[in-house]
C-alpha cells in the first residue's frame, strides 16, 4: 500500500504521507483536476491513512479503514451538492460546523471533505471562510474543485492545493486489465474514451449502460445535423430538462468533434504505430467521413461553440436557451458540410 492503492497520482501520495508521518498535515487541502480524475479517491486514502491504528497506514483491514470506506466513520463528513446540478448550500456547511466544533469521536481528527466546492453558493463559500481562519486544532479541511479559477481567491489562499492531472491512456488502460480484468482491445478503447480520467473509465467497465447512453448520444448527435431546425429546438427542450444528461451530451459532442478536427488536419497521420490522438477509436470510419465532409475551420467553430456553451452553463446561465443557440446555429447542417451528412437513426429524442 505504499501508493494508497491509488493509481496514477503517486507524487500527491508521497507528499500527504510524508505530511502525515512528519506530523505536518494542512489544516485545509484544495484537490483540483477534472470530474472523476480521481480527486474523492484521494481524499478517502488519505482519510483512511490518518484514521488507520496500525503502523502501516492505511492498512485497509483495522475497524477504521473498514468504516472510512463503508462512509460510516463517525470522524469523517462528505458534504456535496444535493443533486447534479443542485448548489451546495449555506445550511450545509453551518451544519457542518457545527459536527467539526465536537472533539473527536474515535480518532484523533476530524476530517471534512467538501465536494464539487465549485458549486457552493457565495453564502456558503462565504461561511466556510471562518472555519478556514481559525480551524480548531484537530480539524483537516479537504476541498474538491475542477480547478482553482471557480473558487474565490480568499479560499484558494487558505489551502494548499495538489493539483490531479489526467492519467496518462497507456496507464489506465494497464490498470483495466491488471486490476480490473477488462479484455485489452476494450481497456483500450476505454482509456481512450476516459480522458485520463480512470474514476470514469472503471465506471464505464463496470456499467454497461454508460456505454450505451455514449452510443445513443452519437447517434442522436448524427441525426440532428440532418434535422431541421424545427427538430433541433425540440431536442433543445427536452435535453434541457435533464442537466446531468445535458453535461453529458455536451462533453460526449466536445470529444467527437475534436476527432474529427485531428483528422480534418492530418494531425494523428503524425503519431507512431499503434499509437493515437482519438477518444473514440471505435467511430473511426464515421469520424473520417466527417473530416472529409467539413473543412477544418467549419469543425473548429463547432468545437469552439460547444466548448462556449460548457462555459455559458457553468456559470448559470439559461440551459434550454444556449441549447438552442448551440444547435439551432452553431452545429454544421447538411447543406454547411459539403456533401452529404452519414444517415444516422430517424428519432432524436433525447433518453
Amino acid at each position: 500500500m505504499d501508493n494508497w492503492g491509488i493509481i496514477g497520482h503517486e507524487w500527491a501520495v508521497h507528499l500527504l504521507r510524508h505530511a502525515l508521518e512528519a506530523g505536518e498535515l494542512s489544516h485545509a487541502y484544495l484537490f483540483t483536476g477534472p470530474p472523476n480524475v480521481g480527486k474523492g479517491t484521494l481524499a478517502r486514502a488519505l482519510a483512511a491513512a490518518l484514521f488507520c491504528s496500525e503502523d502501516e497506514r492505511p492498512c485497509g483491514n483495522c475497524r477504521s479503514c473498514r468504516l472510512v470506506a463503508s462512509g460510516n466513520h463517525p470522524d469523517l463528513f462528505w458534504v456535496q451538492p444535493e443533486s447534479e446540478a443542485g448548489r451546495l448550500k449555506v445550511e450545509q456547511v453551518r451544519e457542518l460546523q457545527h459536527h467539526l466544533a465536537l472533539t473527536p469521536n474515535m480518532a484523533a481528527h476530524r476530517l471534512a471533505v467538501l465536494d464539487r466546492f465549485d458549486q457552493a453558493t457565495p453564502s456558503a463559500a462565504n461561511a466556510l471562510l471562518k472555519t478556514l481562519e481559525e480551524p480548531p486544532e484537530f480539524v483537516i479541511l479537504i476541498l474538491l474543485a475542477p480547478d482553482t479559477d471557480s473558487l474565490l481567491p480568499t479560499i484558494v489562499s487558505r489551502c494548499q492545493v495538489i493539483p490531479l492531472r489526467p492519467i496518462p491512456i497507456p496507464e489506465i488502460a494497464r490498470a483495466l486489465h491488471t486490476r480490473w480484468n477488462v479484455e485489452p482491445e476494450k481497456a483500450r478503447l476505454l482509456a481512450h474514451l476516459s480522458g485520463g480520467r480512470l474514476g470514469w473509465a472503471v465506471r464505464a467497465a463496470t456499467e454497461p449502460d454508460l456505454l450505451r447512453r455514449r452510443q445513443q448520444r452519437i447517434e442522436e448527435m448524427v441525426a440532428l445535423l440532418r434535422a431541421p431546425l424545427t427538430d433541433r429546438f425540440r431536442y433543445a427542450a427536452e435535453l434541457a430538462r435533464d442537466p446531468e444528461a445535458t453535461q453529458e451530451a455536451l462533453e460526449l459532442w466536445t470529444g467527437w468533434w475534436r476527432d474529427v478536427l485531428i483528422l480534418a488536419t492530418g494531425a494523428e497521420g503524425s503519431q507512431k504505430e499503434g499509437e493515437s490522438l482519438l477518444t473514440h477509436l471505435d467511430q473511426r470510419s464515421q469520424l473520417e467521413v466527417f473530416a472529409a465532409r467539413c473543412s477544418p475551420a467549419q469543425v473548429a467553430a463547432c468545437l469552439r461553440a460547444i466548448r462556449a456553451a460548457q462555459d455559458h452553463l457553468r456559470r448559470n446561465a439559461n440551459v434550454q436557451l444556449t441549447l438552442e443557440v448551440l444547435l439551432g446555429f452553431d452545429l454544421p447542417a447538411k447543406a454547411d458540410a459539403g456533401g452529404e451528412i452519414p444517415p444516422a437513426p430517424t428519432s432524436i429524442s433525447p433518453k
